[in-house]
């Protein structure tokens, strides 16, 4: 255990290595192409980037001219790239940036004889300004001129031989300066030669800084501190409220009843610390490491009381069970591993750069472990539910069964909506919503886990005639006449008929007697 928490831990510290202020060190790379960036500007919005330190092999110098360089393309919401789905067997640079047809798209193409970066655009492109160390960089032919694309001046390069490799930097920023430029930007290193033979290596560093008029959150996050606070307070006084109704119940309290409320409290924590964090990242661009860490902390820990809280209310621990069963216990050993390996897997998903080759390793193994979970979380609720099926029908409390059976296939359908609409609806939403409402995936998010939370401890919080506290001591004629009754109003009427019925039977068992006895004196008196 203490080897595990000391390799969370340093997993932690690894991920908070990076922030909002990119700096990327790539070595040794022979990947197609690498996502660098995606974020959402306002009119006074800005994107710096810097490379330095670019280096290939070194027979590819002499023998390529625009073998690698940048794409930067504007979207309206984060859906798939069409240039990368259009350009999965060949190099966009490739191709001149007047043929592009699929949005607009600006082209860095490095020519390593000229030591100069050459930009051109597609048609479509806003045209906005791009300076490189501070000096305007000129469109030279605009769209409708000589070519049907806009093509700027060069921006010059700074080759430095070390040894038997060649160094190479530049630089460029854009402004975004009207609501015609506004949208989502995303950027790409494109490797060429690699499109037709893999094994071509690229190393560079690269740092990036993004920002909309001094704010350094991507137009689709700028709302989310503001959210995570409104939701982190939601989520506590809820907590307070459930434990206010499990002071004042006179009702039985289980331990899982007041789980429930540190999970509460835990969420809570977890929101408020997320909140001031992406507070950090919007004023300063990267977060301050003590906040990030309590909330990393408090976000694996939440991750696993939630899947824990799940699977003990779907086994009925301590409601109709004190002990936990063996396969439930094996669900257990199963489930918080895997549980904290997806926590660790977002976390640094989160933390790691959109570039780094292990970025989409940890976001593969996050979506595959979190299905895992999701589908384990529900076996005990159907082990639930098929062993009252059966006893339904074999231990004579059939109306007591039953309505514990609806309880639980309504928790089943409860969590399967859940892990519906938190998985796949809100990555439907996310993609298509234009790029400034990108934040209404996180609100409809915390939102269904809100109404998760309070159906769940509405259907299982503290009362007498709950199906969970009726342990089966009342007699199967009673069992058989709850069953038939479906409101307050029919039971009455239930408990009176079947009352009248026994006095009628009564009555007319004594009419019956009176009549034979009656009839045995006239008999006697015929021999008189």
């Amino acid at each position: 255990m203490r080897r595990l928490c000391t390799g969370l831990f340093l997993l932690l510290w690894i991920a908070l290595t990076s922030a909002r202020k990119h700096h990327l060190e790539i070595r040794d790379d022979m990947r197609q192409y690498i996502p660098l960036s995606s974020f959402g500007f306002y009119a006074g919005g800005v994107l710096d980037v810097r490379l330095s330190d670019f280096r290939t092999e070194p027979d590819l110098d002499t023998k390529m001219v625009t073998t690698f360089g940048f794409s930067l393309d504007k979207t309206a919401s984060d859906a798939m790239n069409p240039y990368l789905d259009t350009h999965q067997d060949h190099c966009i640079l490739k191709e001149p940036a007047a043929s592009q047809n699929h949005g607009p798209i600006v082209l860095f193409s490095m020519n390593m004889t000229r030591n100069e970066l050459k930009v051109e655009a597609s048609a479509d492109w806003p045209n906005v300004r791009i300076k490189s160390d501070n000096k305007e960089i000129e469109p030279i032919h605009v769209a409708g001129t000589e070519s049907s694309g806009i093509k700027y001046e060069p921006i010059p390069m700074v080759a430095r031989p070390d040894g038997p490799f060649v160094y190479y930097s530049f630089n460029f920023t854009m402004y975004v300066d009207n609501k015609l430029q506004e949208g989502l930007y995303n950027l790409y290193f494109h490797n060429c030669p690699n499109y037709v033979t893999a094994g071509n290596i690229a190393s560079f560093n690269l740092d990036l800084e993004e920002s909309n008029f001094g704010n350094y959150l991507s137009a689709g996050e700028m709302p989310l501190p503001a959210l995570y606070f409104i939701m982190s307070f939601l989520f506590f006084l809820s907590a307070l409220f459930w434990l206010f109704i499990l002071r004042r119940t006179k009702h039985p309290v289980f331990k899982i009843h007041y789980l429930m409320a540190v999970l509460v409290f835990l969420k809570a924590l977890s929101l408020m610390f997320h909140a001031i964090n992406f507070h950090f990242i919007q004023i300063k661009g990267e977060h301050v490491e003590t906040w990030a860490v309590l909330y990393y902390i408090t976000h694996l820990i939440k991750g696993a009381v939630l899947f824990v809280t799940i699977i003990l209310i779907g086994t009925g621990w301590t409601f109709i069970k004190h002990i936990l069963a063996d396969k439930d216990k094996k669900l257990f050993m199963i489930v918080i591993p895997l549980q904290v390996l997806a926590n660790v897997a977002e976390i640094i998903i989160a933390e790691s750069e959109e570039g780094d080759k292990e970025h989409s390793t940890w976001r593969d193994i996050f979506i595959l472990v979190d299905l895992l979970c999701c589908g384990c979380i529900l076996f005990p609720v159907v082990w639930s539910i098929r062993h009252l099926q059966d006893a339904s029908a074999t231990d004579g409390k059939a109306a007591i069964n039953l309505r514990k059976l609806k309880l639980f296939r309504q928790f089943y359908i409860m969590i399967v909506c859940y892990i519906y609409f938190t998985r796949i609806i809100i990555y439907l939403l996310k993609i298509t919503v234009a790029f400034q409402y990108a934040w209404l995936d996180e609100f409809f998010r915390e939102m269904a886990t809100f109404i998760f939370f309070v159906l769940t401890g509405y259907k299982f919080r503290p009362v007498s005639q709950h199906p969970y506290f009726t342990m089966g001591d009342t007699d199967d004629d009673e069992s058989e006449v709850e069953i038939l009754t479906q409101s307050g109003i029919t039971e009455g009427l239930s408990k009176v008929t079947n009352r009248t019925q026994q006095t009628s039977t009564i009555v007319e068992h004594n009419e019956d007697e009176r009549e034979n006895l009656i009839s045995k004196r006239e008999s006697s008196h015929e021999y008189d």
